[in-house]
């Protein structure tokens, strides 16, 4: 085996690559984030709003047929070097049904893999995105099997933004595959389940088998992490002021929202939006995850963010109170991080652009059905480079 660590492939030529559930356009960002000389020969997306983000940002418009009409010789058309997926993840979701293989949402993901032993120009690298808990479900077990029968070798791995230095709880599993005769870099990973980052930066040839996570010090790996504030597009000038009224503070007492600062009407005009109004604090505030600008974590956004206040991500305090506690809510002024805030938690870049057709709850859900390209991208420059 060769001691260098190459570019998957080699050669000039980039590497053709197929994109499977494009979304917005997460992964593809996150392969250009890891520096891979590669190729999105196609992308694949139903989502028609999806697809015009997508569009926007990249010029060109994925395929919005039905991924379950493709056959093996379809697939072999495009001769791609490297696949790319982020199926739907309900069905393996805690909140929802776990409904697995029988959720009608993972057929066309079943139907991809099945492909696969039928294939005469197989993909060599092999790349899956999905919620924890798919690590056990029926339909993981079959993409395991296909994977060993068409004689691919994986590591895997369970890790969330927050082992990145982003202030953001969402793990998530992925897969990363090899077809023999290409390997990993360092193949005592092989076949594991790991949730430590650290293969991905030490490129060495022996290791100790180990799971970091019980080993981290939550409090360390929380210390690690970036502010909130260093993503927020809407500052909060009134971090310093102490709390005296709901009222006279948070102009919320009859449901409209404070301005965010005194001699800046513009913002204050369009940030309105985005408070959450006193009925709402009222009634949730014990079930809120409020955090603060100078706050080191946040909950996952989910794609209802917006929609309802409880359990679907963290909403930002913009009042400091004398005393952070759910009593004090009222006074806090609470508001929703906007789109590009989320957008930016999850490292996607500056000039990502939603269209304007896009409403804001659109925004949401499609941000809330993204990844993190922070954790995305060192897992493709890891997958993309191997020893021949």
């Amino acid at each position: 085996m060769a001691n260098a660590a190459e570019c998957h492939g080699g050669g000039n030529e980039p590497r053709r690559v197929l994109e499977f559930y494009s979304g917005i356009g997460g992964m593809r960002y996150s392969l250009m984030r890891a520096g891979v000389k590669a190729q999105v020969v196609e992308a694949f997306e139903i989502n028609d709003r999806a697809n015009d983000v997508y569009e926007h940002n990249f010029g060109h418009r994925p395929f919005q047929g039905n991924i379950q009409c493709l056959t093996a010789a379809d697939l072999d058309s495009y001769g791609a070097d490297a696949w790319l997926l982020s199926p739907p993840c309900q069905p393996y979701t805690r909140q929802g049904l776990q409904k697995d293989t029988g959720d009608a949402r993972a057929f066309s993901f079943l139907q991809i893999l099945e492909l696969m032993p039928f294939l005469l120009k197989p993909p060599s690298l092999l790349f899956v995105e999905n919620v924890v808990g798919f690590e056990t479900s029926d339909t993981h077990a079959k993409l395991i099997e296909i994977l060993d029968r068409t004689n691919f070798v994986t590591q895997e791995f369970i890790l969330s933004p927050l082992q990145f230095g982003i202030p953001y709880s969402r793990p998530r599993y992925f897969c990363l595959a090899k077809r023999k005769p290409y390997s990993f870099v360092n193949e005592v990973w092989n076949r594991q389940l790991i949730q430590s980052p650290r293969p991905l930066y030490e490129h060495f040839h022996t290791a100790v088998i180990e799971d970091d996570s019980s080993q981290e010090d939550r409090h360390k790996l929380l210390q690690s992490c970036q502010p909130i504030e260093s993503f927020l597009e809407l500052k909060n000038p009134s971090n310093n002021i102490e709390v005296e009224s709901a009222t006279s503070l948070t102009g919320l007492s009859n449901g409209n929202p404070r301005t965010l600062g005194e001699g800046d009407d513009d913002v204050c005009d369009t940030s309105q939006q985005y408070y959450v109004p006193l009925s709402l604090v009222e009634r949730w505030g014990s079930a809120m995850d409020v955090v603060y600008p100078d706050s080191k974590r946040c909950c996952c956004f989910t794609k209802s963010y917006y929609r309802y206040v409880k359990g679907t991500g963290s909403l930002l305090a913009t009042v400091q109170p004398k005393k952070r506690d759910k009593a004090s809510l009222k006074e806090q002024c609470v508001r929703y991080f906007t789109p590009r805030e989320v957008a930016n938690i999850h490292s996607f870049p500056e000039d990502f652009k939603f269209p304007d057709h896009i409403s804001l709850k659109q925004r949401y859900a499609l941000l809330g059905n993204s990844l993190s390209i922070a954790v995305v991208a060192p897992l493709l420059q890891y997958l993309f480079t191997t020893n021949l």
